[in-house]
C-alpha cells in the first residue's frame, strides 16, 4: 500500500540543509554527549564477561572451555536485539526502543550478579544481550540525524569510541574491582549504571525530527525538536521536508535496505562488519586468559588485555576525521589491513611485556577504529526510511561474526593452539574485510543524505 508523495511548497524547510547550515548547538551537543553514554556502558557490560572469566573458574572451579556458552550468550542476545529493534525503531520512533533497551539491559545485568550457576548466567546473559544489541543501532541511527554533513563521520564515530572506551574501562575497572569486591561487583555496576540513565534520557533525549518527519508525527513535533538548533528558521518555516519524501513509499524499511539500490552494498557491509567482530570478539573474550597462561598475573592480564579496546578510543576520532575527507572506504580498508598485521605481529611479541602492550594497543587503534567506522558509514548509506533497519542488520549479522570469534577462541584453545598460532590465524579475517569494504565503495558508495535516488531507482520508503 502506498501513501500520497510529499511535494515541497514554498516556505518549505529541507531538514538536512537546515542542520547542515546551522552551527553545532548546544542541544545537538547534548544529544551527541547522551548518546556516547549509552554507548560507554553497553562497552562496560558487553566486556564484563572476558574479564570476569578468569576469576569465575577460580571461584565457580569450572573449565575454561565451559564457558563458551557463556561468552556467547550475550551475543547471541545481542544478534536479536540489533535485528528487532531497526525495524521497530523505523516503525515506532528511535527514543523508545533506545531507553526501552537501555534499561532492559541494565536490569537484567543486575539480575545476572545473583547467578549461581552456569544455566542461570547463560540465560540471564542471552537477555541482557538483547538490550545491548538494541541500543547501538539506535543511538547510531539518532545522532546521525541530528548533525551536519561536513561532520556526520566525526561525530558518529567519536560517540562510537564510547563502546571501545567503556570496554577499555572495564578492564581497569575489573582489576580495581574484581580482586577488591568479586567478580560480581562488575555485573552489579553494569547493571546499575544504565538504570540510572535511562531516567535521564526519558527527560534529555529528543526522538529524532527526520523521522517523525518521514513517519507523519506532525509537523508541531518536527518544529519542537528543531527549534533548538535554529529557532528563527524553524519558526518562519511553513512546512518540513527531506529528499526521501519525494520517493514512493511502501509499508517495510527492508524494503528498503534490500532493493536493487542498496542490496550489494548491504551483503558488502555485513560482510566486512562480520569479519571485524571476529578478530575483536576473539581477543576480547580470550586474551586476558591468554595472557594469564602466559604468566601474567590478574590485575596484568585485564589492563595488557584493555589495552586493545582503549587503543580505539585514541584512533575513532582521526578515522571519522578523515572519513569526512577523504573516500571513506579506502580509509577503512586501509584500518582493517593494517590491524591484521598489527595483529600478527602480537602473537610474535609474546615473551615481552612491554612489546606486546604496544602492539596490542597499536592493533586496537587501527582494529577498533575501522570497527567503530562502520556504523557511520552504514548510517549515511540508508535513507530515513531503513536507516535504523539498514544499520541495526549490519550491527545484527555482525553480531554472528563476534559469536564465532568467542567459539573460534575457544575451539582453538581445545585443540591446543598457541597464543602465536590463535593470532596468526586473525590475518585471514582482517583481509577479508579490507577487501570487502573497498570493493563496496566500488560497487555502492551512494550517500542517502546526498542523493533522493540511486542509479536511476527511486528509493523506497517505510509508511
Amino acid at each position: 500500500m502506498t501513501s500520497p508523495t510529499r511535494v515541497p511548497t514554498a516556505g518549505t524547510l529541507d531538514v538536512q540543509s537546515f542542520i547542515n547550515a546551522q552551527p553545532i548547538s548546544a542541544y545537538q551537543w547534548r544529544i551527541v554527549l547522551l548518546c556516547f553514554l549509552i554507548v560507554f556502558i553497553d562497552g562496560i557490560d558487553t566486556s564484563a564477561m572476558g574479564f570476569i572469566a578468569p576469576a569465575l573458574t577460580q571461584d565457580w572451579g569450572i573449565d575454561r572451555s565451559t564457558l563458551g556458552p557463556v561468552m556467547s550468550a550475550a551475543l547471541i542476545g545481542m544478534v536479536i536485539g540489533a535485528l528487532g529493534s531497526g525495524p521497530l525503531a523505523d516503525r515506532y520512533g528511535r527514543k523508545v526502543v533506545l531507553v526501552t533497551s537501555v534499561f532492559l539491559f541494565g536490569a537484567f545485568s543486575l539480575a545476572s550478579s545473583f547467578c549461581t550457576n552456569i544455566e542461570q548466567l547463560v540465560a540471564l546473559r542471552l537477555l541482557t544481550g538483547i538490550g545491548l544489541g538494541a541500543v547501538m543501532p539506535n543511538a547510531t541511527t539518532l545522532l546521525s540525524e541530528y548533525t551536519p554533513e561536513r561532520k556526520k563521520s566525526l561525530l558518529v564515530t567519536s560517540m562510537f569510541c564510547g563502546f571501545n572506551l567503556g570496554m577499555a574501562c572495564g578492564g581497569f575497572i575489573s582489576a580495581a574491582m574484581i580482586p577488591a569486591f568479586g567478580w560480581r561487583s562488575l555485573l552489579v555496576l553494569g547493571g546499575v549504571l544504565p538504570l540510572v540513565l535511562g531516567l535521564i534520557l526519558i527527560v534529555w533525549l529528543p526522538e529524532s525530527a527526520r523521522y517523525l518527519l518521514v513517519r507523519n508525527r506532525g509537523m508541531e513535533k518536527v518544529r519542537r525538536a528543531l527549534a533548538p538548533i535554529g529557532r528563527d528558521a524553524v519558526a518562519q518555516a511553513k512546512d518540513f521536508s527531506v529528499p526521501e519524501l519525494k520517493t514512493v513509499e511502501t509499508r517495510s524499511a527492508l524494503a528498503v535496505v534490500f532493493s536493487g539500490a542498496f542490496r550489494a552494498g548491504t551483503l558488502l557491509l555485513w560482510l566486512t562488519y562480520f569479519m571485524g567482530l571476529v578478530i575483536i570478539y576473539l581477543l576480547s573474550s580470550w586474551l586476558p586468559t591468554l595472557l594469564r597462561d602466559g604468566g601474567a598475573s590478574l590485575e596484568q592480564s585485564a589492563v595488557i588485555g584493555s589495552l586493545f579496546q582503549f587503543g580505539g578510543v585514541l584512533s575513532s576520532v582521526f578515522v571519522g576525521w578523515a572519513m569526512d575527507r577523504y573516500n571513506p572506504h579506502k580509509v577503512i580498508g586501509a584500518f582493517y589491513l593494517l590491524a591484521g598485521i598489527a595483529t600478527y605481529l602480537v602473537g610474535q611479541s609474546f615473551g615481552n611485556t612491554m612489546l606486546l602492550a604496544t602492539l596490542i594497543l597499536l592493533a586496537g587503534m587501527c582494529m577498533n577504529g575501522a570497527q567503530s567506522a562502520m556504523p557511520s558509514l552504514a548510517a549515511r548509506f540508508y535513507p530515513t526510511q531503513g536507516r535504523a533497519t539498514g544499520v541495526s542488520w549490519m550491527l545484527g549479522i555482525g553480531r554472528f561474526g563476534a559469536i564465532t570469534g568467542a567459539w573460534f577462541g575457544a575451539t582453538l584453545l581445545g585443540f591446543g593452539w598457541t597464543f602465536t598460532q590463535v593470532l596468526t590465524a586473525l590475518l585471514v579475517p582482517a583481509l577479508i574485510a579490507a577487501v570487502a569494504i573497498v570493493i563496496k565503495g566500488l560497487v555502492s558508495h551512494a550517500d542517502a543524505e546526498r542523493a533522493p535516488s540511486y542509479g536511476g531507482r527511486e528509493l523506497p520508503a517505510a509508511q
